[in-house]
């Protein structure tokens, strides 16, 4: 961490109107100096990589590049800036990544002012911050979500698990078969193997199903 009595900030944040509060927030204390406001998560890299602040603060989700992207890549290149995130609701995915990243801080959005500077002067001391939650029942939800896409994969052939994903979007088994250039009467095959497999016997239990294939990247 930098040996400057005023730490370097970066701020990103899709939301103009959030983006200006807190920057007005942070800007309250002496001990940080704003040296760049981004609206997307391409711009917060290239003005970490430009300015080589102390502390990124930046929201989990954003377009062009995600929070974690940045992470991924500020960790990669061995930049020296330590993130701080910023969710107003993310999975138990996202916050077991960033944890498992490296980011030096979790934070709800919706937290009050004077816990959001408490973190910064902790993350910029050497520690860590994370949300107010059981990150054991997190992890726990998320292996659990994990295991059963494991499962699937390991008894739904590719075609099946397109099919279900198909299935979710509501598309009938005639509007299906021209997606994937079948017969009607092969997604109806398709249909019977899967519910077979899966023990289930409807629609809307595949798309339950298909909730969880589509959080798997």
């Amino acid at each position: 961490m930098s040996d400057r009595q005023t730490l370097r900030v970066v701020l990103a944040d899709d939301h103009p109107i959030f983006l200006d509060g807190l920057a007005n927030l942070i800007g309250t204390s002496r001990m940080f100096e704003i040296v760049a406001l981004c609206n997307d998560g391409a711009c917060a890299l290239q003005a970490i990589r430009e300015n080589k602040p102390d502390l990124a603060v930046l929201d989990i989700a954003m377009p062009h590049l995600t929070g974690l992207e940045v992470l991924d890549t500020v960790r990669s290149e061995h930049l020296d800036a330590r993130v701080v995130f910023l969710t107003a609701s993310a999975t138990d995915e996202q916050l077991l990544g960033a944890i498992e990243k490296g980011a030096a801080g979790i934070l709800l959005k919706d937290t009050v002012a004077t816990t959001l500077l408490e973190c910064l002067v902790a993350v910029s001391s050497g520690g860590t911050w994370q949300l107010p939650l059981s990150l054991g029942e997190a992890a726990e939800r998320e292996t659990q979500r994990r295991r059963k896409v494991e499962r699937l994969n390991r008894i739904l052939t590719p075609r099946e698990l397109e099919v279900i994903m198909l299935v979710a979007e509501g598309l009938s088994n005639k509007e299906i078969a021209r997606r994937t250039n079948v017969t009607e009467g092969t997604i109806k095959l398709h249909l019977h193997n899967i519910y077979g497999k899966l023990g289930v016997a409807n629609r809307t239990a595949l798309t339950r199903i298909a909730l969880t294939l589509a959080d798997r990247a």
